[in-house]
This record gives C-alpha cells, sequence and structure tokens, in this order.
C-alpha cells in the first residue's frame, strides 16, 4: 500500500535550534531519565507515515510542506542529531484538556458515569477530560513512552483530589514497539501509524498527529484519527482532540499541573470557520522514505523493521483545499478523510496559527486500502 504525507507549517516563522544540552546518563531501566531546561522556541516541521493489515507497504513516504497562501519559499534545515533534539523537545509533563469527536466535529459529552452529581443537578455538560501526557524518549536509542492519562471531572479546582480514570500508555520502538510506522521531525512533532483491531470484515487504524505551535514549543495539539478498513474503503470513524502545555521535566505523571494550566476545556467552543482555511496555499515540503519490504500487521509487533523515520529533504509543493469533507473543530482545528479522483484516500488534518499560516499533515493511501500478497 502506497502512502505518502503532506504536513504544512507557516512560512515566515522558522528558526533554527542551536542551543546545545548535555547528553544524559544512560539508565539500566526502562525509565531512562532526561533532565529538561526551560522550553525554548524553535523550528517548527511535521511528519507522519501509514499503512494497513497484513500488507506489503511499498514506496512509503513522507512529506512535509510549509503552507501560506504567498509564493515565497523557505528552505528547512536538517538537524544531525534529530532524534536527540526531538527526544529534548517532546520529552517532560504534557498536561491540558482531551476530548471526543464524532465524524462530523460534534463533541462528545463524557459519560454519565464518571460526571459529579453537582454538574447533573445544575443540567451542566461535560465534554471534556484534563489530561496528562507523561511522555519520555530515549535520546540514545530510538525509543518513545508516554501515557494518556484522563482525569475524573470536579467541581471546581480540586487538583488535589483528582483521580485518574484510564490511563493507555502507548511504546514506540525497541522490542515493545506498537507501530507500523512513525515518522518525527526534532522540534517534538511526530506521526504515528497503528492498527488496532481486525474485525474481519473490517479493520480499524488509528492516526496519530502531533503538532506544535512555531511560536511556542510549550504549546501543542494532538489530534488521533481512528480510521475504518472496509471493502477497500477508508472512512473516518471518529476524532479525538488534545490540547496541551508542557508543564515540567518528565515525573511519570506523579504531579499535576491543576489549576495551573493555561488552557481551559475547549470542546465546546466555538469551531472554526471554513473560509479561513480553503484555497490555494503553498510553501516548502520534505520527505521521509519507508522501506517497499514492510510488512504491517495487527498481530504481535515486528522486531528488526525501521518503522521510524526522520524527515528529509526539501521542495515546493502547492495544495488546494475545498469545503467538502472538512471537519470543522474547536481551536482553530480541522480534519478530513477523502478520496481523490485517482481513487486514492488521504487522512489530512490541521491547525490554523493566523490567518494565513497553518501547520497541516497529510497521510495518503493507495487506491486499494486492503491487504496485499506478502
Amino acid at each position: 500500500m502506497a502512502l505518502a504525507l503532506n504536513s504544512i507549517i507557516p512560512l515566515t516563522t522558522a528558526l533554527s535550534l542551536s542551543t546545545s544540552l548535555p547528553s544524559p546518563r544512560k539508565p539500566s531501566s526502562p525509565q531512562f531519565q532526561l533532565h529538561h531546561n526551560r522550553r525554548q522556541r524553535g523550528q517548527i516541521v511535521q511528519s507522519a507515515a501509514s499503512s494497513s493489515s497484513n500488507t506489503a507497504v511499498s514506496d512509503v513516504k513522507l512529506q512535509l510542506q510549509e503552507e501560506d497562501p504567498s509564493n515565497g519559499f523557505n528552505p528547512i534545515s536538517t538537524f544531525a542529531s534529530a532524534w536527540s533534539e526531538f527526544a529534548r523537545n517532546v520529552s517532560g509533563e504534557w498536561d491540558g484538556h482531551g476530548a471526543d469527536f464524532t465524524r462530523e466535529g460534534c463533541p462528545i459529552e463524557l459519560p454519565e458515569n464518571v460526571v459529579p452529581a453537582a454538574y447533573r443537578e445544575w443540567e451542566v455538560k461535560v465534554f471534556d477530560w484534563q489530561t496528562q501526557c507523561p511522555t519520555l524518549a530515549n535520546p540514545d536509542e530510538h525509543i518513545l513512552l508516554y501515557k494518556n492519562i484522563e482525569l475524573l471531572p470536579t467541581v471546581g479546582c480540586e487538583a488535589d483530589a483528582a483521580t485518574r480514570y484510564r490511563i493507555i500508555e502507548k511504546n514506540i520502538g525497541g522490542q515493545s514497539n506498537e507501530v507500523s510506522a512513525f515518522a518525527y521531525q526534532s522540534s517534538g512533532c511526530y506521526v504515528s501509524v497503528l492498527p488496532i483491531q481486525d474485525k474481519g470484515t473490517y479493520k480499524l487504524l488509528e492516526l496519530e498527529y502531533c503538532l506544535i505551535n512555531p511560536q511556542d514549543k510549550e504549546s501543542r495539539v494532538r489530534m488521533i484519527q481512528v480510521i475504518r478498513i472496509e471493502n477497500q474503503k477508508m472512512l473516518l470513524e471518529n476524532i479525538r482532540v488534545y490540547c496541551e502545555n508542557w508543564y515540567g521535566p518528565f515525573r511519570d505523571g506523579d504531579q499535576l499541573g491543576g489549576c495551573a494550566i493555561r488552557d481551559s476545556a475547549f470542546a465546546s467552543t466555538a469551531a472554526l470557520e471554513a473560509s479561513e482555511v480553503v484555497g490555494n496555499w503553498r510553501g516548502p515540503s520534505a520527505v521521509a522514505s519507508f522501506s517497499g519490504t514492510q510488512i504491517v500487521s495487527y498481530g504481535p509487533p515486528l522486531f528488526g523493521l525501521n518503522v521510524l523515520q526522520e524527515l528529509l529533504d526539501n521542495s515546493e509543493q502547492s495544495s488546494v483545499r475545498d469545503e467538502s469533507g472538512l471537519v470543522l473543530l474547536p481551536k482553530q482545528l480541522w480534519c478530513s478523510v477523502k478520496e481523490t479522483k485517482e481513487g486514492d484516500t488521504y487522512s489530512e488534518v490541521g491547525w490554523l496559527l493566523d490567518h494565513g499560516r497553518a501547520i497541516t499533515s497529510r497521510c495518503t493511501f493507495s487506491s486499494t486500502a486492503t491487504p496485499k500478497a506478502s
């Protein structure tokens, strides 16, 4: 299954990271330590990749593009030690809020059994989880561990009494690798592709996109699309959005941001206007290619496959976006899953940072979104 990803970032805000931090000591346990100085602003670049179950993946590539209505072009530099920079930028305690949305972009209420009685009595609808995402990347090995933690909602600011409702751990790289493809850039942006269920008649694929604000490296969004693959068609099932801020060095989630969290609940706020993102866009792009011999499976993870790739190379690319199929979300976010005239299907997410400035990522699948004989 052929795959391409197109990622777009603002044309006017690329800065090179030049700060050098000491390399941490490699630990003897999985909880390797990583010390963080205060986050520093720097260049923003996005990446991604994807695949399908039991599929021979050929010509898989990742594209990054800065998108702007103008015709200007600024090349994006590549760091020699991109993974070490990525580890420094992605690791830490990321606190914020998360919410689920339907495929049409409507927010989904939290289960009634987790909502405090006071909210029900006041007829207040609750859509957002307070979340934590403790993240740790090993700077010496291509291993990334993180947890999506949802906290039970409370009445008022009761951070000290917050209780964890659900914890979902993710393992990227190494012997515990769970993803079929993962692309990253030194800024801390990444995209992962994870086959999550094989129901026989259909399969589910999870695409997770992480976008960082180029003007504030302590602010990011993560969007997760669940894709249903059935009868050679790829359809969007649902969407989850996390809006997060870097709260401090990695502590495995033992400390809550609580009332210090800079962002508030967002799921029921106004959605992005389509007019802000439709039209012609243009900017630099970059590509990461994956081996054509990889086999992606919903079974146990496969070892020895180079499923982690760095974004490389630069080129200029134009893109055109219309309102068809756009799912408009709060926080100036959008996403879509569309089929092209050629029969390909692409998944796209985007974050409008300012009028005419956006970060977007795209994964493109070949016209037969079904397993091929390996």
